[in-house]
């Protein structure tokens, strides 16, 4: 209880409201009589703490097997809509997640589960003496994601809310959140947008510039098994498996913040 209430007042100092994990299904760590495999689609910033999920769920439930496919959330979507095996889908954003519930493809409501929230990344020793969003119009090559995809789309948002208009010739635009940090980190782009966990996962690569609570956006990331699943009971198990203390504590190790109280 203590880490709880420590980990929404962190939340809460940097000024965003989040609610306790009451919201979250408590239990399921480990469910019973549960085999076989099923393939996760997930957005590309849930792969570390999803891949450590997987092998921690595996040994809890030793006849299982998780797959994973890692990427923008929208090629995700395209993926499953054209007849790709999935089981389950995690999704960066509320809107991606929408598309598969209009189109019958989610069997029951999704749950949002965790949050997130964007940071500038600059190279290391922040050469180009970057401090706010506003910094973003004078550098080099700004990385940004696709505009179609959750972290572009943020990206987007974040950057009109603070009235930043960054040249088109001055951005080069990722496929999903791991190549827009990439771009940073190799040296190919003098700043980027990316979520505060890529940014985290990245250590001494690229160097972040915080963007304050009050003018960011805050990500929120829902799952849902998957209509054309060939093993509802591991798909299902697997979302209750996210949503359990277990996960959520997986989760906020890896940067993720709590859901928000109103999602």
């Amino acid at each position: 209880m203590r880490r709880t209430l420590a980990l929404v007042a962190v939340a809460v100092a940097a000024g965003v409201c989040v609610g306790v994990l009451g919201a979250l299904p408590a239990s399921a760590a480990k469910p019973p009589n549960v085999s076989g495999a099923i393939t996760v689609s997930a957005a590309a910033s849930l792969a570390p703490a999803f891949t450590k999920m997987g092998a921690d769920f595996q040994q809890r439930n030793a006849h299982t097997t998780i797959r994973f496919n890692f990427a923008a959330s929208s090629a995700l979507v395209a993926q499953i809509q054209g007849g790709a095996p999935a089981d389950v889908f995690a999704s960066a954003d509320r809107a991606t997640m929408a598309a598969l519930v209009s189109g019958g493809q989610v069997t029951a409501h999704p749950v949002n589960f965790a949050a997130n929230l964007l940071t500038i990344v600059v190279k290391p020793g922040n050469p180009e003496k970057v401090t706010s969003l506003a910094n973003l119009r004078s550098v080099g090559i700004v990385s940004l994601c696709a505009a179609t995809v959750p972290c572009g789309k943020y990206a987007a948002q974040v950057l009109s809310r603070n009235h930043v208009s960054i040249s088109t010739d001055k951005i080069t635009l990722g496929q999903d959140a791991s190549a827009t940090l990439a771009a940073v980190a190799s040296g190919d782009a003098d700043a980027g947008i990316v979520y505060v966990t890529d940014a985290k996962r990245a250590g001494t690569t690229v160097q972040t510039v915080k963007i304050p609570a009050s003018r960011n956006v805050l990500a929120v990331y829902p799952i849902a098994g998957l209509a054309p699943s060939q093993n509802r009971a591991l798909a299902n198990a697997w979302v209750r498996y996210v949503t359990s203390r277990a996960g959520q504590r997986t989760l906020r190790s890896f940067g993720f913040l709590p859901v928000p109280t109103a999602a």
